[in-house]
């Protein structure tokens, strides 16, 4: 909808009302108001005026030129108060019909003051229609009983005239309502797209890194009694993990700032770092293996980060599923993708680990995750990218969760291995 300061103060009641200032609609509409007064006294465009009663013309004098003006000089404020413009207007026309002055073509006011009523009123939309009408049907009793030559047909078939202005009015109304609501659904959807990222991203840095602490300080109270000398170990673990995730987060928090810095570029999860998550899971206990294979290059950030993320959740979930078991990581460089790749051995294949409880004990759970918003918010920012996310258990009781993400080829020298 167009800026319209009227339309605005009834859409939106309780709102303080704004000093009213001069815009260019306004310049137009006071052109317009203008015009028609100056080409209201041509004497040539007076068979184009609007005329109904057909009554004997009475000559030219003050208050002719009053109505006249009266019908046309009201719309320079037709878009700021449609329900007066309109008022005023059609009683100098009423009064001009019955007075019988001289027609006029300042008159075609009516017409503009009717469409904009129908295009422009918020309010009471009804009833103004319905005193319009009202009104109508008095000024058509007042000329026939005037002596006007027109019967009903000629008074019924001018009303649907004003109906047809008014409903095209109200039909201009209703499309640039569609479009404000159209927009307003675009905003809602991209604001609720917006929402899911940051919840997905604050999702995979904050639960990997507090998974992690959490099996870290599991493992830290298990050898203050089993090796009390080592619990240190398990103690700069976590202020190590607890770092890593400060840094993440601001890192996050500075891309979402709209002023704010991001961390260093280095510093930033790419898929170049797979190898730091590989070392913390290793430093909570769990027993992974990495492999990289093809040639790396450079990627577009948002597949570097997906891939990342991958490696990120399925770690997550291995050492809150899977704690103790084998775990292997596997990231593959084709000529025009990527694949993530994080599977976890069986119940079976549990390796006993000095100083990490067993995965066997009462904690144990299904290595399977269930099914919550990290695989779902993952899901979705693979999808994205036209990429694919495979998830589901081995044929050994473990579980995988595996990416392919296309990516166009880049042409950047090749960084190496972490």
């Amino acid at each position: 909808m167009p800026d319209n300061p009227v339309l605005d103060r009834a859409s939106r009641p309780g709102e303080p009302r704004r000093r009213w200032r001069p815009g260019r609609q306004d310049a137009l509409d006071a052109s317009l108001a203008v015009a028609l007064a100056v080409l209201g006294f041509v004497p040539t465009l007076s068979t184009i005026g609007v005329e109904l009663g057909d009554l004997p013309e009475r000559p030219t004098d003050a208050l002719a030129v009053t109505l006249a003006l009266a019908q046309c000089l009201p719309l320079a404020f037709r878009r700021r108060v449609p329900g007066v413009c309109l008022a005023v207007v059609g009683a100098a026309f009423a009064a001009a019909q019955v007075l019988a002055c001289p027609p006029t073509f300042a008159s075609v006011g009516l017409y503009v003051a009717l469409y904009t009523a129908g295009a422009h009123l918020a309010r009471s939309r009804r009833i103004i229609a319905a005193v319009v009408t009202g009104g109508y049907v008095v000024l058509a009793a007042t000329l026939s009983g005037l002596g006007s030559p027109n019967r009903l047909p000629v008074f019924l078939a001018f009303y649907l005239v004003l109906v047809v202005i008014w409903s095209a009015g109200a039909g201009v109304r209703r499309r640039r309502a569609e479009e404000v609501e159209r927009r307003r659904l675009a905003a809602a959807v991209a604001t609720a797209q917006e929402r899911a990222r940051i919840a997905r991203d604050l999702h995979d840095v904050v639960t990997h890194h507090v998974t992690a602490m959490v099996v870290q300080a599991d493992a830290a109270q298990y050898l203050l009694h089993a090796a009390p000398d080592r619990a240190a170990e398990g103690l700069v673990a976590i202020s190590g993990t607890g770092r890593r995730a400060l840094t993440e987060l601001r890192h996050l928090l500075g891309v979402l700032e709209a002023t704010g810095e991001a961390a260093p570029a280095e510093r930033a999860p790419v898929l170049g770092r797979v190898g730091d998550l590989v070392d913390q899971a290793r430093r909570s206990g769990q027993p992974v293996e990495w492999t990289e294979e093809g040639r790396r290059r450079d990627l577009p950030d948002a597949v570097g980060l997906a891939a990342y993320r991958v490696v990120q959740e399925g770690l997550t979930n291995a050492l809150k599923h899977a704690p103790g078991r084998p775990t292997t990581v596997r990231v593959r460089h084709g000529a025009d993708h990527v694949e993530a790749e994080v599977s976890t051995g069986g119940p079976d294949s549990s390796v006993a680990r000095p100083g990490t409880p067993s995965p066997d004990g009462p904690g144990t759970v299904d290595p399977a995750p269930p099914a919550g918003r990290g695989l779902a918010g993952l899901r979705e920012r693979v999808r994205v990218l036209d990429g694919d996310l495979e998830t589901g258990p081995t044929p050994d009781g473990g579980f995988r969760v595996r990416a392919r993400i296309p990516t166009a080829p880049t042409t950047a020298p090749t960084r190496s291995s972490p």
